[in-house]
């Protein structure tokens, strides 16, 4: 049995060489990235049983992603190759104070091949947490609702907890219609995983007592919200942690950073821990992440975060 699934796209991700406008540069390296392929790559870094379910172009840059994935120690077994969808593609832009933009290249997305008829149930319901977030609904606004739709109403069915970040993309669906997908999944989700932004769209109010409330009212059970520079803070069971954000080293990339924060959080719910011990644990790795350029290099072993934590010792000599 898995800890967690995930259910989601992956692209080829060329970094620039140098920062500035995306126009002035020439030369960029590559790759990978993808919301749910970062968190799949972080929670199996974090030493968790961890599965992935999707599709890649059958091309170089798709078995790339296959094989490093798979390096990653991720399951793989529910990731096929098809022919006649190309691997999706994005360019990053990075200015020089580390906040950057991204431009899609995903149209005809081989995900766009799975449906709620080539999902694997066993697969899903062999795990403990499901995690789902608002990126890949948005990249086929018809065939992946539905199938995350699917894939969540099963999960609930057998018990799997359900996991989900908004991960809101405005380049890819409106206001409305990631407000009115997000809040259609949110009775089936026991663990909610937001931006204070993204909850302000999807609640109308950044005030956290208020997001509570709704949060109340959907049944969710474990809630975390991302502050940035700011922190986290968290309700679960009647009890409001604020935790402090963790300084950086220093901020060079800040993709990835909310992903990483997911596995954490996801690794202290699973290992029962106290909800403040959750989030800092959470935060420590956000901060790793924004300490190195690229979306999922910087995402921390156990051993790194418990070294960060003091728990461990490293010997560097």
């Amino acid at each position: 049995m898995n800890d967690v699934v995930t259910i989601g796209d992956a692209m080829i991700t060329l970094d620039p060489s140098s920062t500035g406008p995306m126009r002035f540069v020439s030369s960029f390296e590559r790759k990978i990235g993808g919301a749910e392929l970062n968190f799949a790559i972080g929670c199996a870094r974090l030493g968790l049983k961890t599965g992935w379910i999707s599709r890649l172009g059958n091309d170089e840059f798709g078995r790339h992603i296959f094989n490093t994935v798979r390096g990653e120690g991720v399951d793989v077994s529910e990731v096929e190759l098809v022919d006649g969808y190309p691997t999706s593609l994005n360019f990053k832009e990075i200015m020089g104070d580390g906040s950057s933009r991204t431009f899609y290249y995903r149209d005809r997305s081989p995900t766009t091949v799975l449906t709620k008829e080539t999902l694997n149930e066993e697969f899903l319901k062999n795990t403990k947490i499901l995690h789902i977030t608002g990126v890949f609904p948005a990249v086929d606004k018809t065939k992946n609702i539905e199938l995350i739709r699917h894939a969540i109403i099963e999960a609930k069915k057998h018990g799997v907890m359900v996991s989900c970040d908004p991960n809101i993309r405005l380049k890819l669906w409106s206001e409305d219609e990631a407000r009115d997908v997000l809040r259609s999944f949110l009775p089936y989700v026991d663990i909610l995983l937001t931006g204070i932004e993204e909850a302000e769209l999807l609640f109308g109010t950044s005030h956290t007592n208020e997001i509570i409330e709704h949060c109340k009212q959907f049944g969710i059970t474990h809630l975390a919200i991302k502050k940035g520079e700011d922190g986290s803070v968290g309700y679960v069971d009647g009890e409001y942690v604020e935790a402090p954000a963790v300084k950086a080293k220093k901020v060079v990339d800040t993709v990835g950073a909310g992903d990483g924060f997911d596995a954490g959080f996801i690794y202290g719910i699973l290992q029962n821990w106290p909800l403040e011990k959750a989030l800092h644990f959470a935060n420590i790795i956000g901060s790793m992440v924004v300490s190195v350029t690229g979306d999922n290099e910087g995402l921390p072993y156990l051993e790194d975060v418990l070294v960060q934590l003091g728990e461990k010792e490293r010997v560097e000599r």
